[in-house]
C-alpha cells in the first residue's frame, strides 16, 4: 500500500490539519504532492465544516523545497505559484506551523499563509541562485512577505536566516518552544473561529486589495451592507447578551 504524501485531519470545531508526510525527503514538494494541494485547498475553501487550516510537516522538517529530482520546475500540470496562489486567496485562515527547514518552494507555501509560527530551531532559505537561476516565480510571493530590502540580502544570497530573524522582520508572527507549539496552535485557531466566517473571508478579500493599492468599492456602502447582514446581527446580539455567537463552538462542547 502506498504511504499518502500528505495527511488531512479535521476536527470536530471545524479545525483541519494537513501534513506534509514525506518525511524521507524533508518533505520536499513533487508533482504529486503539488497536485494533491492544490485539489485540497479547492475542497476546503467549498466546505462550510472548514474553518481553519493548520498546514504541519512530518519528521525533521517542515518543507525542504521542491523535489527537482521528481521534475518540479519543468512543465507539469500544477506549479508551486498555482500552489500558493491559491492558498493566498483561500477563504477561510490558514496556519503554517514551521519547524527544521523551510525553504525555496516550501518558504513560499509558508509565506501564502495567514500565520506563521516557528520553533526556536527553524531555519529558512532562498536557495534558487546557488544553483543557478533566480526564483522568478516566487518573487510575487515573497516581496510582500519580506520586502525588497530584506530580500536584496537574502534572495540574492541564498543564505540561510533563523526563527528570530523571520520574527524580526515580521515574516514569523511567534516562535515557541516545541513543548509548548501544540498550545499555541490551538489558542490561534480558537481566535479565528471566534470570527464570523463570511466576515472574515470578506476581511482577507479587502485586505488583500488594499495590500496590491487596488481600490475597493464605495467604503461606507460596503459597511451599510455588511453591518446590516446576518452576521453582524447575530455578532452584535450575542455581545449584548453576553453568549458565544452561533458560528463559534466553544472547546468540548
Amino acid at each position: 500500500m502506498t504511504r499518502p504524501k500528505i495527511v488531512i485531519e479535521q476536527s470536530s470545531r471545524g479545525i483541519v490539519g494537513l501534513t506534509l508526510a514525506r518525511p524521507d525527503k524533508g518533505n520536499a514538494l513533487d508533482a504529486e504532492m503539488l497536485a494533491q494541494l492544490l485539489t485540497t485547498f479547492d475542497r476546503l475553501d467549498a466546505d462550510p465544516g472548514a474553518r481553519v487550516l493548520v498546514i504541519r510537516g512530518e519528521g525533521k522538517h517542515w518543507c525542504s523545497g521542491a523535489d527537482v529530482s521528481g521534475g518540479v520546475g519543468d512543465s507539469h500540470d500544477v506549479s508551486i505559484v498555482d500552489v500558493c496562489t491559491r492558498l493566498n486567496v483561500l477563504t477561510k485562515p490558514t496556519v503554517a506551523v514551521v519547524h527544521g527547514a523551510c525553504i525555496g518552494a516550501g518558504l513560499a507555501l509558508a509565506a501564502s499563509c495567514d500565520v506563521l509560527l516557528a520553533t526556536p530551531e527553524a531555519f529558512f532559505a532562498i536557495p534558487e541562485v546557488r544553483l543557478g537561476f533566480p526564483p522568478v516565480e516566487l518573487m510575487p510571493v515573497f516581496v510582500p512577505a519580506f520586502g525588497a530590502r530584506f530580500l536584496r540580502r537574502y534572495l540574492l544570497s541564498g543564505e540561510r536566516f533563523a526563527a528570530d530573524v523571520a520574527l524580526r522582520v515580521g515574516f514569523a508572527h511567534a516562535v515557541h518552544p516545541a513543548t509548548a507549539m501544540a498550545a499555541a496552535v490551538d489558542e490561534t485557531a480558537d481566535a479565528f473561529l471566534r470570527a464570523a466566517p463570511g466576515a472574515l473571508a470578506n476581511g482577507k478579500k479587502l485586505l488583500r486589495r488594499f495590500a496590491a493599492g487596488e481600490q475597493a468599492e464605495d467604503l461606507h456602502d460596503l459597511h451599510a451592507r455588511w453591518i446590516a447582514g446576518e452576521e453582524a446581527r447575530e455578532g452584535l446580539a450575542s455581545f449584548k447578551e453576553k453568549r458565544h455567537p452561533g458560528w463559534y463552538l466553544p472547546t468540548g462542547a
